[in-house]
Parts: C-alpha cells; sequence; structure tokens
C-alpha cells in the first residue's frame, strides 16, 4: 500500500498542486521533448506523445547538460512548460536550469517515486517542507 506523503531531499520552488505524469524513463529537455507542441517526442521515451504541459512530472532521472538547462527557461518564457519537476535523481545542472526557469523540482525520495505514483494522481508540492502529498490517486 503507497503512503499519501513523500519526503524529498532536494526542493525548490513554489507550492504547486495539479495532475502526475509518470514513468519509469529519463528527462531531458533536449532530446525527449517537442519544445514547441508540449509533448515527448524521442520514439524511445515511455511517454511518447504524451504533453507535459501543466503536469507534475515524475521521472526516474534528469539527463543532460547545460543545452537541457537553458532550454527549461526558454520554455518558461513561452510558457510550454510542466507545471513542476520530481525525480528520484538529478544532476546540479538541471537543478540550476530549473531554478533559472522559476519551476517547483522535488527529488531525492526513500523509495522508488516512479514506482509508487501513478499517471493522473492529483498530487501536491510543497517545496518548503520538502513534501509531495498525494491530494487524489489516479482513477
Amino acid at each position: 500500500m503507497s503512503r499519501s506523503e513523500y519526503t524529498a531531499r532536494h526542493a525548490m520552488g513554489s507550492r504547486v498542486e495539479g495532475i502526475a505524469l509518470v514513468a519509469k524513463d529519463g528527462f531531458s529537455a533536449r532530446y525527449d521533448l517537442d519544445r514547441i507542441q508540449g509533448v515527448f517526442s524521442r520514439p524511445a521515451h515511455k511517454l511518447v506523445g504524451q504533453s507535459y504541459r501543466d503536469r507534475i512530472l515524475v521521472l526516474d532521472t534528469a539527463k543532460g547538460g547545460v543545452a537541457s538547462a537553458w532550454m527549461l527557461h526558454e520554455m518558461k518564457t513561452r510558457g510550454v512548460t510542466p507545471l513542476a519537476l520530481v525525480f528520484n535523481s538529478v544532476n546540479p545542472i538541471i537543478a540550476q536550469g530549473t531554478a533559472l526557469a522559476d519551476l517547483t523540482m522535488l527529488a531525492g525520495f526513500d523509495c522508488d517515486i516512479t514506482s509508487v505514483l501513478a499517471s493522473g494522481a492529483r498530487l501536491e508540492l510543497i517545496p518548503e517542507r520538502r513534501l509531495l502529498r498525494v491530494l487524489a490517486p489516479a482513477s
């Protein structure tokens, strides 16, 4: 049985509430996304064809370097971003890019967060408490 609250080791951004889009896959703003259409576009990605706009992305790990970081900022300026990012693990460059884009991010849990959450769940992220709360499970 899954819990209703999970504590992250790393957190930044503002409190957000939204619908989860979950996959045991990585995240690269450069290689995984169609940043104009707002969908996952890499054919091998588990979320290919699905919109990430205004969703809380729950993924295994952040991939990529400086290009992914500035791409998050560019996406924010056009209003084509996820609502927030949740990772099992994150690298410093993506953390910096998330901060530059003023996005909410939580990372580093005591479990595999992609295994305990499902797409469609309603989540609340409270970065100041490093807390991810499940408000409603996926239906």
